[in-house]
């Protein structure tokens, strides 16, 4: 078979990696991938924008299977596109994919089905939400309704954080803003709970524990993700099956009264209290960097997962784990969410020497000259498999080491919470 993947980050790569590993494949595509995929796939440098030159290019190479890994693309409709023209396409059509596109969509589902979700009010102009800031308690949540590749999501602790929230939506940061959610703020802890879908059924695909903010202590900024670990500390059988019945299950059940099935990952953004789970949010598919995180414990092998929602067969296949601990640090380029350098080398990548229980998944970088350039905020990830957190922790640390990229940074607690 012949496989196209559609993304550039640390994500994609996974996927591409552990795809790779299938005697099943006999070519790769990435579309348009990075460094790390140039190792072991065809990168194409095309516009993910122009579905007709993507889809002659799919044509044109007799590709079997197209995988979408970033949400753009799948918010944008690329799969309802490709699959007017016959070509297998894994990913959420573009009804379903406004769980991730839309907020405000997500928002009036939960509402419509009692989803567990925090109370919320939404606003299409500044001036009404900032009225609203004066009877509400702090802190609170305000997010944009509208992609914003993680970072579109403010925890303000007073008026004035909440006023300047509402003016950078608005102006414009995350792109043009028609509205906006201002939300409780939930006092809990976050966890990531991953599903997998064909049209008519679905099975757990792992959990993990993001850390979101840019610096140690979860403290400063939002970013895209600056480390996990698989699986949650959080997770119980009680709670698993809470989630299931309480907020996957009356989200299928609402896309399907809209007459959309849903085909691909879905991420669900949880916060848990008193072992109760709240939706926070929806992802349509792999969270990056949990996907690096759970992806290496796969022993199913994951082509055979893909074409079987492909065909709506899940039903017939059972996923199997190692049973073993994974955690990822993501290293980033110094200044990173905000302004950071871009076209540096990572000159010492070359001695980065992996053992068979350890990963490194490259995300913004390129390859000229033989040589590897970091062109993005996050740079690599960093995994390991352990029998503990605390030795994967470890071996990743030792790797950062001796890679010593002077332009980079990574917080260095990433797992604290599960690590004694």
């Amino acid at each position: 078979m012949k496989i196209g993947i559609i993304g550039s980050g640390g994500r994609e790569h996974a996927i591409c990696q552990i795809l790779n590993n299938s005697n099943k494949i006999d070519k790769i595509f990435c579309f348009p991938g990075n460094a790390g995929t140039s190792k072991i796939a065809q990168n194409i440098d095309i516009d993910l924008e122009n579905f007709i030159n993507l889809k002659k290019y799919i044509i044109d190479n007799k590709i079997d299977l197209i995988i979408v890994g970033p949400e753009k693309p799948l918010v944008d409709g690329l799969v309802d596109y490709l699959e007017k023209f016959n070509i297998k396409v894994f990913g959420p059509n573009k009804i379903a994919s406004q769980l991730e596109g839309s907020k405000i969509f997500t928002k009036n589902l939960c509402r419509k089905f009692n989803i567990p979700t925090a109370d919320f009010g939404v606003f299409t102009n500044r001036e009404d939400a900032k009225k609203f800031l004066i009877n509400i308690n702090f802190p609170t949540v305000i997010k944009a309704d509208n992609l914003a590749s993680g970072k579109g999501v403010y925890i303000c602790n007073n008026k004035i954080e909440a006023e300047k929230a509402i003016n950078e939506i608005f102006d414009g940061k995350f792109g043009k803003a028609e509205s906006l959610l201002i939300e409780e703020y939930l006092d809990g802890e976050e966890m990531s709970f991953f599903t997998i879908h064909d049209e008519k059924t679905f099975k757990n695909f792992g959990t993990a524990q993001d850390h979101k903010r840019v610096l140690e202590g979860d403290k400063g900024k939002n970013t895209g993700g600056m480390g996990a670990y698989s699986p949650s500390r959080l997770i119980n059988k009680d709670l698993e099956k809470k989630i299931i019945e309480k907020i996957i299950k009356p989200t299928l059940n609402g896309l399907s009264e809209i007459g959309s099935g849903y085909k691909g990952f879905l991420y669900t953004g949880l916060m848990i209290i008193k072992n109760e789970p709240f939706l926070i949010e929806y992802n349509v598919r792999m969270g990056d960097p949990e996907c690096q995180t759970i992806l290496p414990k796969l022993k199913t092998n994951l082509l055979d997962i893909i074409n079987a929602c492909c065909t709506n067969e899940l039903d017939k296949l059972k996923i199997e784990w190692l049973n073993k601990k994974s955690l990822c640090v993501v290293l980033c380029s110094k200044g990173y969410p905000e302004k950071y350098k871009k076209n540096i080398q990572i000159e010492n990548i070359d001695k980065i020497k992996l053992s068979e229980n350890e990963f490194m998944f490259h995300a913004g970088t390129s390859k000229i000259d033989n040589k590897i350039y970091s062109i993005g905020g996050r740079v690599l990830n960093f995994v390991c498999l352990s029998e503990s957190f605390k030795d994967a922790k470890k071996n990743v640390m030792d790797n950062l080491e001796r890679l010593n990229w002077s332009n980079g940074f990574y917080r260095k607690d990433i797992g604290y919470k599960a690590i004694d």
